[in-house]
């Protein structure tokens, strides 16, 4: 394993400082290069990648891509921005802890600094895994982070109400026990409820990340600070709202024939300013 670097070892240090901000913070999650770029420029402190906004950039669904073309996809982030990039590396790329721990050192490799591991398992008849397996995916998720030579941000995901599973306990209780397995952040997708998410926080000792952008959640970044959440992402929203202004854009030339959408777009001359440095 190479040695990291000192730009990735110091991008590792602000990362982890991040999250211990009574403010919170936002990580805004780009899909490409471009998207990158421009959220690095405007101010944000970190990015995030989204499994499901590059899988749409690549013109597949999320999770039908394989952890090569992932790990192409970090390493032209981290070369494209100054910011900490923590990669969303969906459930590990594998059931077996092992390839969970294979993933996170890969993905090290590749620049990034942190990297979340869900608990789902794919399978739609049995959409989440076992507690106590679970545990061990995280466990060894943590030990491959540790041996690292920089910090690395290991953040735990329970699924259950992004598979439809609305189950506040269980998800607190594996919140818990990912806490306990030296998880660095937690991270429960799918939370709307103000009550709920104070809940969660209450319940845990680490930092909690939020999805916003979702069905039903109507608290904004300095509600959810003053419940005392520390991250705030929002998955794939930003490159859907991108690719939902193409559909209605195409629609229109299609239909019309006219082109109205572009009096809204952004100016070619903005671009290109933004992307010339």
């Amino acid at each position: 394993m190479r040695s990291a670097s000192c730009s990735q070892a110091d991008k590792a240090r602000r990362f982890q400082a991040l999250h211990v901000g009574a403010d919170g913070f936002i990580i805004p999650n780009p899909w490409d290069v471009g998207s990158a770029r421009l959220l690095s420029q405007l101010g944000f402190e970190a990015l995030a990648t989204t499994s499901a906004g590059f899988a749409f950039s690549r013109g597949k669904p999320d999770h039908a891509v394989a952890r090569d073309a992932l790990l192409g996809h970090l390493a032209e982030l981290c070369t494209a921005t100054d910011l900490p990039v923590s990669a969303d590396l969906g459930n590990g790329f594998g059931d077996a802890p092992q390839e969970v721990a294979v993933s996170i050192r890969l993905a090290a490799d590749a620049g990034v600094v942190g990297a979340s591991i869900e608990d789902t398992t794919g399978r739609p008849d049995d959409p989440v895994h076992a507690l106590p397996f679970a545990v061990e995916r995280i466990r060894a998720a943590v030990a491959q982070a540790r041996a690292l030579p920089f910090p690395f941000v290991v953040t735990a995901r329970a699924d259950n109400y992004f598979v439809g599973r609305s189950d506040l306990a269980n998800t607190i209780a594996r919140l818990q026990a990912y806490q306990d397995a030296g998880a660095d952040v937690l991270f429960a997708p799918g939370l709307t409820g103000q009550g709920d998410i104070a809940t969660v926080v209450r319940s845990v000792d680490r930092p909690v990340n939020v999805l916003i952008g979702v069905p039903g959640l109507t608290l904004g970044a300095r509600e959810l600070a003053q419940l005392g959440v520390r991250r705030i992402s929002v998955g794939g929203s930003l490159a859907r709202a991108a690719y939902g202004e193409l559909l209605r854009a195409a629609s229109e030339l299609r239909d019309q024939g006219t082109a109205s959408y572009a009096l809204q777009a952004v100016g070619g001359s903005e671009l290109n300013r933004r992307f010339a440095g």
